[in-house]
């Protein structure tokens, strides 16, 4: 089942567990958001909306809040001595889909839990110090050789004027 979604004046066509890019809405960073402005529901009966579908909405989970890369907007008006330099960058929500809902029912599924880093190993500091210093020793030996030079090519014999 698929869904079609209009946020911040754009569409989107979504399906469960896809991750996508929005104009910036509300919500914190692990929190469950709801998206009411569904165009059209896809699958075995599909449903368009007149303008959108009743009782359709799409529940998804805010992954990040951030802003996208900047853009310089540069006007140049020639032999003016005249020019303007401005930038934007844009706001974005990155989150992922995690339910389309129809029939005015609210969110069941909650924000996937984060996995836990594994744990590093722990190292007593006498072994963690040797290793270093052999490295050290490693990159000493290999850059005190001399890098070779190519061989000089024997002048050219002066001719003689007779």
């Amino acid at each position: 089942m698929f869904a079609v979604i209009k946020t911040g004046g754009l569409q989107y066509r979504v399906v469960e567990d896809q991750v996508l890019k929005i104009g910036k809405v509300k919500g914190e960073k692990g929190e469950i958001i709801q998206l009411g402005e569904v165009v059209m529901l896809g699958g075995d009966k599909p449903q368009l909306g007149s303008p959108m579908v009743s009782g359709a909405s799409i529940a998804a989970e805010v992954i990040e809040q951030a802003r996208g890369p900047k853009v310089i907007a540069f006007k140049k008006r020639r032999r003016k001595n005249s020019r303007r330099k401005r930038g934007f960058r844009a706001s974005y929500t990155l989150i992922r889909v995690s339910e389309i809902l129809t029939d005015g029912k609210s969110p069941s599924k909650g924000a996937r839990p984060r996995p836990q880093p594994k744990p590093k190993a722990d190292k007593p500091e006498g072994e963690a110090k040797a290793k270093t210093s052999k490295a050290k020793t490693a990159k000493s030996k290999t850059s005190a050789k001399k890098p070779k030079t190519a061989a000089k090519k024997p002048a050219a014999k002066a001719k003689s004027k007779k």
